[in-house]
């Protein structure tokens, strides 16, 4: 028998730190070599830490880790509550499915009625809509802000319009003055995607309390990461346990993973056509799904969010410096923030002028070739995808800067990982290529 004094979980953890010092160096950028990627995780060894911890306790599923790292984000937000699901596009589903919940009362959400959106946005968006059998009304986007054109947003509301869901793009929030009036004035619901936004404000106010329900992501592109993970931000408790039972599997059941008989009276319910008594942990009031995340997720999530605001003024930074190195040069249209707003940049959008004779994928290739990330605004004009060809919806005028954002905007990266090195490394590509062609227009 071994008389090996076993190790500690502190000493565990304090190796685990000691290896993390290492493994996560960065290795010197070289131009034209290291990649420069348009978005990334940035780890530290208290992550790594905070991993290892939860998986420690074996418990797997949700449970301490969770229910802090709830807390936490809603605090940090400004919302009552925050409930943990396994994905942004989770988050946005459980969202919009609870108000559609008859658990809501008179307002709850029905098939036919609309919800106002943008086309040019991401389609976990726009997806709930569609999958709960609402209308989408698509209206144009600014070039600059990417955000809704506010007069169009007043244009778009019908008599069958019940709510609005938007995301604010990049990380620039929408205007929350034109939205919020037209909730309050048509009583409407809003479903804030707050997924690219974490750390914005809106006259001083966190995007994310804004919503009657609103939504996170923390996929690695993101401001802090879980792996995957995202939230749902709520200000009712109502609507709070629709989200809740959406996340888990659908049932009527709100005890906690792992606790039994929250209610009382586990086995005194009489639901639907169930026989009286039948088990509450198993009787089901919508048609719902396994969206859950684990508890070692959210213990990365909480050591990521003791860093936010480090990781916002680092992207902040990295936007104010490849502005600075852009600003100027004939043919691009820098972004701005909207009116009111501190945006916390997910990314730096640039649409090519088009009058400039800069062709986009010949600019994205040579990016490429020197290892410099890129990505679209997301679908561009969602209506020209695919997968929504001939969908029921209602459009507001012509669309047209969705389809100059389908097909003369992209983004560079801003997030933390990135050096001044890098950024101005990439401007100079970016800034000779683009002058590069306008010299051989003029020849």
């Amino acid at each position: 028998m071994s008389t090996d004094t076993p190790p500690t979980r502190e000493g565990i953890l304090d190796d685990v730190r000691r290896y993390a010092r290492g493994s996560l160096v960065a290795p010197a950028f070289v131009p034209g070599e290291t990649p420069v990627p348009v978005s990334g995780k940035v780890l530290d060894p208290e992550d790594i830490a905070f991993l290892v911890d939860a998986s420690l306790d074996g418990w797997l599923t949700s449970g301490r880790f969770t229910e802090e790292f709830q807390r936490a984000l809603a605090g940090y937000v400004g919302a009552r509550s925050a409930t943990f699901v396994n994905s942004g596009s989770s988050a946005n589903l459980c969202a919009f499915s609870a108000l559609t919940s008859p658990k809501i009362g008179a307002r709850r959400l029905r098939p036919g009625d609309e919800v106002l959106t943008v086309a040019a946005g991401f389609p976990t968006t726009v997806n709930p809509i569609l999958q709960n059998g609402l209308k989408p009304v698509f209206v144009d986007v600014e070039i600059g802000t990417y955000d809704a054109v506010a007069e169009q947003l007043r244009e778009a509301v019908g008599p069958r319009t019940r709510a609005i869901m938007m995301a604010h793009t990049l990380g620039n929030p929408f205007d929350l003055d034109t939205v919020t009036e037209l909730c309050r004035e048509h009583d409407l619901w809003l479903v804030e995607d707050s997924c690219d936004a974490l750390g914005s404000t809106y006259r001083g106010q966190r995007t994310g309390s804004f919503g009657d329900t609103a939504t996170l992501s923390f996929y690695p592109a993101h401001h802090i990461t879980t792996g995957e993970g995202g939230a749902v931000f709520t200000k009712s408790p109502l609507v709070r346990r629709q989200v809740e039972s959406f996340r888990d599997w659908g049932r009527d059941c709100y005890c906690e993973t792992g606790k039994d008989d929250t209610c009382a009276k586990r086995f005194g319910w009489q639901l639907g056509d169930l026989p009286e008594g039948y088990d509450h942990k198993y009787t089901y009031s919508h048609i719902g799904y396994n969206l859950k995340a684990t508890d070692m997720q959210a213990a990365l999530g909480l050591s990521q969010l003791r860093k936010i605001d480090f990781f916002v003024e680092r992207r902040n930074e990295n936007f104010a410096h490849l502005y600075e190195l852009l600003d100027g040069v004939e043919g691009l249209v820098l972004p701005r923030a909207t009116e009111h707003s501190q945006p916390s940049w997910f990314g730096f959008p640039i649409t090519l002028d088009p009058a400039h004779p800069v062709n986009r994928e010949a600019l994205l290739r040579h990016l490429d070739a020197h290892g410099i990330g890129t990505r679209l605004v997301f679908a561009g004009n969602l209506l020209r995808q695919p997968a929504y060809r001939g969908i029921d919806a209602r459009v507001i005028g012509d669309l047209r800067n969705s389809d100059v954002v389908m097909t003369r905007s992209f983004w560079l990266g801003v997030y933390p990982g990135l050096t001044k090195e890098m950024l101005e490394y990439t401007a100079e590509v970016v800034v000779d290529f683009v002058r590069g062609a306008r010299r051989e227009q003029v020849a």
